[in-house]
């Protein structure tokens, strides 16, 4: 990673403005996952350490066009209080006088959180004037959002135009295991695509066909694949505009691309439906695809089998529905066995499945971020990373 990052400045007695990625998933009100959270301590660890001040902003959830209670950072804010030992407070806005205040009376060791940068519908047009409020209230900017890092927005790209601009350790990361994965790695590199839509990742699977020595196919995507390949589908999710571009995939594909074998189907969309163990080519009339099947998860395991690295991103099947989250759950219990591999979970469903396994500490990395990992895997240039200071 040729960026700047927290190391290469001197920090005593300087405010660090950082955008964190405290998007955190909530559940009546309270945080149900602070892995987020988390992430983000190293960096909050070292500033403090070294003498900063710390300004912490973060979007969380999707307010509509204005300030919405159950998106306050506040919840996020009392949360980060009990995982360090320094006083965190909190400010009601973003921007303006109450913000203002609050960072200039900020000292050396301690926090303070500014509202849901998403509450001023400035942020996410990289408004001029937004950014250049929130970077008046620092002295140097960290960006340790990979998350948000695909967005061009005022507290990701806007304020780093007007500050000077580091890396965060959790961007580091990030940045070097996925950088390292696409850029130098190590053979055999096998990637796993899953999820609902062959459409949201074309783009991925092209990149990815110039670099893999195998793509392994799962979720939703793979019923448009089998489609494409005159498989009747039943009444599995088949995205019927996208078959042509399936065909050509798998054409250009040949030997990389691998589908399943077979398939475990549903009478209905439920976690408590029907289901059966099919072949492919036997998936019964008004049945649905939910998962792969045990035959398919022994396929898949040969080809993992003496991966040297690995690159994931979204689930065999509907992992939220116990019965359907056997393929995915299986695929995490494969990369966490395996010996002397790089294995990069790319965020979102698959980072979700990881943890809900218990397999996380077994996985090289887990990224934060599921968007800007795809735009990273399809080799987009991310506009939160293009700003920062180069070495």
């Amino acid at each position: 990673m040729n960026k700047q990052t927290i190391r290469d400045i001197s920090w005593q007695g300087k405010k660090a403005l950082v955008r964190v990625d405290f998007n955190v998933p909530l559940s009546d009100g309270q945080i149900s996952d602070d892995a987020r959270i988390r992430a983000a301590l190293p960096t909050i660890s070292y500033l403090l350490e070294n003498g900063a001040a710390i300004i912490l902003m973060s979007h969380l959830g999707r307010p509509k066009g204005g300030p919405d209670p159950k998106f306050s950072m506040k919840v996020t804010a009392d949360h980060l209080a009990t995982l360090i030992n320094a006083p965190v407070k909190f400010a009601g806005d973003t921007t303006g006088a109450q913000a203002e205040e609050a960072a200039a009376a900020l000292k050396p060791g301690e926090v303070l959180v500014l509202e849901n940068t998403r509450f001023d519908a400035r942020e996410t047009k990289n408004d001029a004037a937004m950014a250049e409020q929130l970077a008046a209230l620092g002295d140097v900017f960290v960006n340790d959002a990979f998350g948000s890092a695909h967005r061009a927005h005022a507290s990701t790209a806007g304020v780093a135009e007007r500050l000077p601009a580091v890396a965060g350790f959790l961007m580091e990361k990030e940045l070097n295991y996925l950088g390292s994965a696409l850029e130098t790695p190590e053979r055999p590199f096998v990637a796993i695509l899953g999820g609902a839509k062959v459409s949201d990742k074309i783009a991925v699977i092209e990149a990815l066909l110039q670099k893999v020595d195998a793509i392994l196919i799962g979720g939703g995507m793979a019923n448009t694949f089998l489609a494409a390949e005159g498989y009747n589908m039943g009444k599995s999710l088949v995205e019927e505009d996208a078959l042509d571009m399936a065909r050509s995939l798998m054409q250009n594909g040949a030997g990389i691309i691998q589908l399943p074998v077979d398939l475990r189907v549903a009478s209905e969309f439920a976690a408590d439906a029907d289901n059966q163990i099919v072949s492919v080519q036997d998936v019964p009339a008004g049945w649905m695809a939910l998962d792969i099947g045990p035959a398919t998860i022994a396929h898949y395991s040969n080809r993992l089998s003496g991966a040297k690295t690995v690159v994931w991103n979204g689930p065999m099947g509907v992992f939220e529905f116990p019965v359907f989250a056997q393929g995915t759950v299986a695929i995490a219990e494969i990369l966490a066995d395996l010996p002397d591999a790089i294995t990069v979970i790319g965020g979102g469903d698959s980072a979700a499945a990881i943890r809900q396994a218990g397999l996380e500490d077994k996985i090289s990395h887990v990224s934060t971020g599921g968007g800007a990992s795809l735009e990273f895997l399809e080799g987009k240039t991310l506009p939160g990373v293009a700003v920062l200071n180069d070495k």
